[in-house]
């Protein structure tokens, strides 16, 4: 059995390879990505290194053939972007006969309000069309996605959102690499399933608590409105295209989009996710070291 990567030397995708290399061996496992001089470390370990370019679909079918199992780690960019590039993906392991799709998908993706969501029916959608056996990997939210607030917290600032009361099931991003290496390497058992990965809905208020106790210290939160939540993110630097999106994202879980209730960490894990304090601990640690 042949199991292949995308994005491999991304942050997610480095995670996860390295998961599997714990359970499978190298000759087992291959990997695509958009410069393979990026992974000569992968490749000094009997990796199997291949040139593929999202945005370049011949390169993607040469890349995926042979391949049983498929893992595609959503692409960063615009929603027009990735729409385009994971569309092409899809058609790619189609035509080169791939036997099962894993995806990277969004929390609640059918019926999310959250401005990255089209991009992730479309591309479910696309895998659906197929025919091919799949697996959706539902992720919520990466507990790394709030090191700038982290980062704001460890220099003097409050925590500050306009999230309100909504809930995020946060975990770390290991968590999210360790299941998705779990289904792509499960033999049987995962064909056309969707997993909400999730770590416990808590709140804003309740992550800063959390924080804080890590810490020591008591973390003041800020709730703010959308419209000063936007000018105190270009105040402290954030590009002028990103705000829309920190404020959209703050909407969102206002809306509890990103509350979901869920086990199925537990299923893939055999275990729940790291708890909140220990991922914290883990962050803080990493920034120390840099």
């Amino acid at each position: 059995m042949k199991m292949l990567v995308t994005g491999a030397t991304g942050k997610l995708g480095s995670k996860i390879v390295e998961t599997l290399l714990k359970s499978v061996s190298a000759s087992e496992l291959a990997v695509s990505v958009r410069n393979p001089e990026k992974a000569e470390g992968l490749k000094s370990r009997g990796v199997e290194v291949r040139q593929g370019d999202f945005d370049h679909p011949e390169t993607l079918v040469s890349a995926f053939s042979g391949i049983d199992r498929l893992l595609i780690i959503s692409a960063d960019g615009d929603n027009a972007t990735r729409i385009r590039q994971h569309t092409n993906a899809v058609a790619a392991a189609k035509q080169a006969g791939v036997k099962f799709i894993a995806y990277t998908s969004l929390g609640n993706a059918e019926e999310s309000s959250l401005f990255l969501a089209p991009v992730h029916r479309t591309t479910e959608d696309a895998i659906l069309k197929t025919g091919i056996p799949y697996s959706f990997l539902r992720n919520n939210w990466y507990l790394e996605n709030e090191i700038g607030s982290i980062q704001g917290v460890l220099s003097g600032s409050p925590w500050i959102t306009s999230a309100s009361t909504g809930k995020v099931g946060w975990a770390l991003q290991k968590d999210y690499a360790e299941a998705a290496a779990a289904v792509l390497s499960g033999s049987g058992g995962h064909d056309n399933t969707i997993y909400e990965l999730s770590g416990t809905p808590m709140t804003q208020e309740a992550l800063a608590s959390a924080l804080g106790k890590v810490l020591g210290k008591e973390v003041p939160v800020q709730q703010v409105d959308d419209a000063a939540y936007a000018d105190i993110m270009k105040g402290a630097g954030v590009p002028d295209f990103v705000v829309p999106m920190l404020v959209d994202i703050q909407k969102a879980i206002r809306e509890g989009t990103l509350e979901i209730e869920s086990n199925d960490f537990e299923k893939l894990l055999g275990r729940k996710p790291t708890p909140l304090s220990e991922g914290l601990e883990q962050i803080i640690s990493s920034l120390s070291n840099k």
